[in-house]
C-alpha cells in the first residue's frame, strides 16, 4: 500500500482529501502543521475557524479519529516566523508580497516533502484545487476542474521534482462536491466550515497591523504626489498602499486617483489616472520552471494577480534566470511583489516574480 503524508489545516478540503484518498487506497497520514499563529481574537466572525488556529488542530485530529488514519501536528513556528518577516520586508520596500505562493513553495510543499521522506512515503497531498496528470513528458501541474476555485496560480513554486510525488485529491471535483463528500463521510465539523478568506496571520484583514509590528520603521511620513511631483498630500507610511489602489488615499485631487508608484528611498507614493496604471510587459525575477526553460520567445497565458483571467503573452527566458513578458494588450495595474504564473491552456508551465512594470507613455 503507498504512503501518503496529507497536510491537513482542518478544513473541509483538506477533509475531503483524506476521505478521497482512503477511498483510492492509500495508506494515508495526517499532518496538521502548527505556526504559532493562534490568536485569532480581532478575526471577523466568520473567519474565526479559517486556518492556523488551534481550533483548527483539533478539527484537523477530530476528522483523522474518525477516518481511522495517523496524526501528527508539527512545530513550524519558526520557518512561519520568516514567512511573517518576508511579508514585512516587502511592503517596506515598497511592494505587495504573496505569502500564500513563499508558504506553498517553502513550507507545505518543501517542508511536507522532507517530512513525508522520513515516514517512508511515496507521496505528498494537499486539499488544494489543482490537479497533476501524468503526459509523454512526465508530471504536469494543471489548475483545477472548478474555475472559482482554481488554485494553480499559487502552485507555480513548486519544484519540479516533486511534482511526480503530488496528490491533489479535490482538484477534479467542484467545491459543492466536496462539502457532499464530507457531509456523506460524517465530517459535519468541517463540512459547512466557511473558506478562509485572509492572509492566515491577518485575519483581521488589516496587513499594516503585523507589518508594523516587525517593522516599525515603515511608519514614517511621507507625501502623495502627481506624475509631475505636485504635492497633493501626507501619508503616515508606504506600507498602506499598493499598486492600483483608489480607495484609502487620504487625499481629494477632485478625480479619481490610482497609485502608480511608490518609491521607499523618499516614503514617495506616485498617483495618476487609470490609463497610467497600463503596462504592456513587465520584468520578472526567479523564475521556477515546470518546464524544460524555453530558449525562444514562449506564446503563452499570463496571470499577474489571484483573481486575473490571464492573457496572452510573450515570454523570452533571461540568462539571469528572470523573464522579460510582453503582454498582446496592455494590463493594468502590474504590481511589484506579486507573482506571475505562466499557463499553456490548463497546464501551469512556471512562474517568478514581478520586479518592474513596463508602462507605456502618454
Amino acid at each position: 500500500m503507498l504512503r501518503v503524508v496529507l497536510a491537513m489545516s482542518g478544513g473541509v478540503d483538506s477533509s475531503a482529501s483524506a476521505v478521497l484518498l482512503k477511498r483510492q487506497g492509500y495508506d494515508v497520514v495526517g499532518l496538521f502543521m502548527r505556526t504559532g499563529v493562534h490568536d485569532h481574537g480581532d478575526a471577523r466572525p466568520e473567519n474565526k475557524k479559517g486556518c492556523c488556529s488551534a481550533i483548527d488542530a483539533g478539527d484537523a485530529r477530530r476528522v483523522a479519529d474518525r477516518l481511522d488514519i495517523p496524526f501528527y501536528a508539527l512545530d513550524f513556528e519558526a520557518e512561519f516566523s520568516k514567512i511573517i518577516d518576508y511579508f514585512a520586508d516587502e511592503y517596506a520596500r515598497g511592494r505587495t508580497p504573496n505569502p500564500c505562493v513563499v508558504c506553498n513553495t517553502w513550507l507545505k510543499f518543501g517542508q511536507l516533502w522532507t517530512f513525508a521522506k522520513q515516514l517512508g512515503a511515496e507521496f505528498i497531498a494537499t486539499g488544494h484545487y489543482a490537479r497533476v496528470l501524468h503526459g509523454s513528458s512526465g508530471a504536469e501541474l494543471h489548475k483545477g476542474v472548478d474555475p472559482e476555485k482554481d488554485q494553480s496560480y499559487v502552485l507555480h513554486g513548486i519544484k519540479r521534482e516533486v511534482l511526480p510525488h503530488l496528490l491533489f485529491p479535490v482538484g477534479g471535483y467542484a467545491k459543492a462536491e466536496i462539502r457532499e463528500i464530507a457531509r456523506e463521510a460524517g465530517l459535519l465539523s468541517v463540512a459547512e466550515k466557511p473558506d478562509s478568506v485572509e492572509i492566515c496571520f491577518v485575519p483581521s484583514g488589516n496587513h499594516t497591523d503585523v507589518v508594523r509590528s516587525r517593522r516599525p520603521e515603515v511608519m514614517t511620513a511621507g507625501t502623495i504626489v502627481e506624475k509631475d511631483g505636485s504635492i497633493l498630500g501626507e501619508h503616515d507610511g508606504i506600507d498602506r498602499f499598493t499598486i492600483g489602489q483608489r480607495k484609502g488615499l487620504g487625499v481629494a485631487a477632485g478625480r479619481k486617483r490610482f497609485v502608480l508608484e511608490i518609491l521607499p528611498e523618499t516614503n514617495t507614493v506616485v498617483v495618476g489616472d487609470i490609463e497610467d496604471l497600463l503596462a504592456t510587459g513587465l520584468e520578472a525575477s526567479r523564475m521556477n520552471w515546470l518546464v524544460d526553460a524555453p530558449t525562444e520567445p514562449l506564446r503563452c497565458s499570463a496571470k499577474i494577480r489571484y483573481r486575473h483571467a490571464g492573457v496572452p503573452a510573450t515570454v523570452v527566458a533571461t540568462p539571469e534566470g528572470g523573464a522579460d513578458v510582453q503582454f498582446d494588450e496592455p494590463q493594468p495595474a502590474v504590481t511589484p511583489g506579486q507573482a506571475i504564473t505562466l499557463y499553456d491552456g490548463s497546464r501551469v508551465l512556471g512562474g517568478g516574480w514581478i520586479e518592474a512594470a513596463r508602462r507605456e507613455c502618454h
